[in-house]
């Protein structure tokens, strides 16, 4: 059974009076946006599952569009759960569109690939000149005690009309991705990207420097917490 249904889209301008409003809040098939508390720093807004997780055939997509000048800050208030798909397979999807000067800051918790699972994770981002976003994610493979599913994740960044980031994270095979020099015994993949802009903060032994403005610190470990915590300090220092 597939559940692609309707996408989650999220679309912010600013407004005459320097106000950063939504223009189109509607919730998807997954995901529903929810407005948090009002702040002077742009608007924020909630992705909220309306399922329990991606089963098989399940198609998840989500569209932001952030206007010129306009701030939006996104955050998951709980991570997604890829199950077992019994031989299908599932799909996620966030095309994002910032324009000039236009900023997006987005939390995601962590997407956890259970055993059995198949999933295509891609990220499309295209920024206008002077655009920016700060995206935190998280990959854990297996749930406690799991080796873990399938999963390849895609992401294309393109910034002023140039490719600014383009990855494919192929951790379909488990034989392949435990080998030393890949994972090996690391099932958690944690990040935290700056796109549009050099994020500054203090060195990292982990920093990547991209194709252009931006940066990523990408750790690995053998459980979330240890991730979690490291990526919250990059998170606190790049927003800053």
């Amino acid at each position: 059974m597939t559940r692609s249904g309707e996408p989650t889209v999220v679309a912010v301008h600013r407004d005459a009076g320097g106000r950063d409003v939504a223009g189109d809040l509607r919730p998807g098939t997954f995901l529903a946006p929810r407005p948090l508390c009002p702040s002077g720093d742009g608007l924020h807004l909630a992705l909220v599952g309306t399922t329990a997780g991606l089963l098989a055939g399940d198609e998840l997509c989500v569209q932001v569009t952030v206007g010129p000048g306009a701030r939006l800050h996104l955050m998951e208030p709980a991570g997604l759960v890829a199950y077992d798909h019994r031989g299908g397979r599932s799909s996620w999807r966030a095309v994002v569109e910032i324009a000039a000067g236009g900023e997006l800051t987005w939390d995601s918790k962590p997407f956890v690939v259970s055993a059995g699972a198949d999933v295509t994770r891609d990220m499309d981002v295209t920024l206008a000149p002077g655009a920016r976003m700060l995206w935190r994610d998280t990959l854990v493979l297996g749930r406690s005690g799991e080796r873990g599913g399938r999963i390849r994740a895609r992401t294309r960044a393109v910034h002023d009309g140039r490719e600014l980031l383009v990855e494919d994270l192929d951790l379909t095979d488990p034989d392949v991705r435990e080998l030393p020099g890949v994972l090996g015994p690391h099932r958690v993949i944690g990040a935290v990207t700056a796109l549009g802009a050099d994020p500054g903060g203090p060195p990292h032994p982990s920093r990547m420097d991209l194709a252009g403005p931006g940066a990523q610190i990408r750790l690995l470990a053998t459980g979330a917490p240890a991730v979690e915590r490291e990526l919250t300090a990059v998170w606190e220092s790049w927003r800053r």
